[in-house]
């Protein structure tokens, strides 16, 4: 039920011609990592040396990751005012430091991010700015893939999220949780991984009102019941878990509370499910487009204004939605890349390199900027230089949210410590 996050046809990116097919190449690493099964609008993708037994144990906290795909501009999200040479690059677009929310000497929050003051002023949502890969990649399929996988020079198709979950220790078989068109990057690899377009309609093909005896469900347990082959164990597992998402589908609707939107509607199937204490301890949904090279718009219009209301309602809607469960979730958003800071002739933004990142919820002390800032230049091709690695951001949540190491889930990193977490 997401919108694709893929950038459209006419945002004048080079690349969106072949980005869907990006996202079917993304789809085949899938199933060369393990084992893929599709039961209706439901996908399990797992090793076919693990055969999980399908049960549901409460997970101690959980990491949602809300990837903005297709380039979220940094420099709109969170305006770093004091520079005369952002609004000197930006003559069309800027954003006039008398409507920033939430601003300090430095930084301010664009207005259209109004719905997440209460999480800002009670502390639970932090941002941290010129975040990014250490050396820039202006492609978007190539840098997806690169901060996703979070691994540089392994020949591996693991992401970080499914190694998070590997190096966790859990009962349960439904720890890795994609909310969307297929399984981005970082689900991939040999944890079993849970994804749905829609909760309402994860189920067995055919399981329905028309099949009030469940003799597809049967049948299918019968048939792979005893079998020892990948796709036997894949098949196993995707009937186990779609069972075990009935007392997700029991949980009070509240859809009503998000925008009425892709994204919105899909953090609310995801606060269903962690309400349901399933045992979900990873989760991944997409926000796009924020490809936006022509028609970004003013700063109470246009493109970038209705993205920006879009995530922040959709944001605080969720850990309302929550309830008591906020407690134990910890949500982050990621980019691939940031955008220039010069306009271009069409009223957008080429593609760039650093970015701003936010977190909120469990553990976040909020209310706060944090990250070295290096200024920016007022040049055709200056972009906003990264200073802390993106993994940095990561793994100071998974340090403190998490049982599994973060060398594990991000061999070969050095992590620094940015402050922005408790428990350090």
């Amino acid at each position: 039920m997401t919108t694709s996050p893929l950038p459209s046809a006419d945002c004048g990116c080079p690349e969106s011609p072949r980005l869907a097919a990006s996202r079917r190449g993304v789809l085949r690493g899938a199933a060369l990592a393990g084992a893929t099964m599709a039961f209706g609008s439901t996908m399990v993708t797992l090793d076919a040396r693990r055969d999980p037994a399908g049960a549901a144990a409460p997970a101690r906290s959980v990491i949602v990751l809300l990837s903005l795909r297709g380039a979220a501009d940094g420099l709109s999200l969170v305006v770093p005012h004091r520079e005369t040479a952002y609004y000197a690059a930006r003559p069309g677009i800027a954003v006039p430091a008398a409507s920033l929310l939430a601003a300090d000497a430095t930084f301010g929050l664009h207005p259209s991010l109004a719905p997440l003051l209460p999480l800002w002023n009670a502390g639970r949502l932090a941002a941290i700015h010129a975040t990014g890969l250490p050396v820039a990649n202006r492609s978007h399929f190539s840098a997806m893939e690169e901060i996703e996988d979070a691994d540089p020079g392994s020949a591996a198709r693991i992401g970080w999220l499914n190694r998070l979950v590997g190096a966790a220790t859990s009962d349960s078989s439904l720890e890795a949780l994609a909310v969307g068109n297929g399984l981005p990057a970082s689900m991939l690899g040999p944890e079993p991984v849970m994804s749905f377009r829609s909760l309402e309609t994860a189920a067995i093909g055919g399981d329905d009102q028309w099949d009030p005896k469940k003799t597809r469900s049967r049948s299918l347990h019968t048939l792979w019941g005893s079998s020892d082959s990948a796709l036997g164990v894949a098949a196993r597992t995707a009937l186990n878990a779609v069972v075990s998402l009935d007392p997700a589908k029991a949980q009070a609707d509240h859809v009503s509370s998000y925008p009425d939107s892709d994204l919105g509607r899909a953090l609310s199937a995801i606060a269903r499910t962690l309400r349901a204490d399933l045992g979900v301890s990873a989760v991944t949904v997409d926000s796009g487009n924020w490809d936006m090279h022509v028609g970004l718009g003013k700063p109470t219009s246009g493109w970038l204004q209705r993205n920006g209301s879009d995530l922040a309602s959709g944001i605080a809607a969720f850990f309302a939605d929550l309830g008591a469960m906020g407690d134990r979730v910890t949500l982050v958003t990621l980019s691939e890349f940031g955008r220039r800071v010069q306009e271009n002739g069409t009223g957008g933004l080429d593609h760039g390199w650093g970015n701003v990142m936010f977190a909120a919820g469990a553990g976040v002390k909020g209310g706060r900027y944090y990250g070295r800032w290096p200024g920016l230049q007022n040049t055709l091709d200056a972009d906003v230089s990264v200073t802390t690695d993106f993994r940095s951001v990561l793994a100071e949540v998974v340090r403190t949210r998490t049982p599994a190491s973060v060398a594990t889930v991000f061999p070969g990193f050095a992590p620094e410590t940015l402050g922005f977490m408790t428990g350090l």
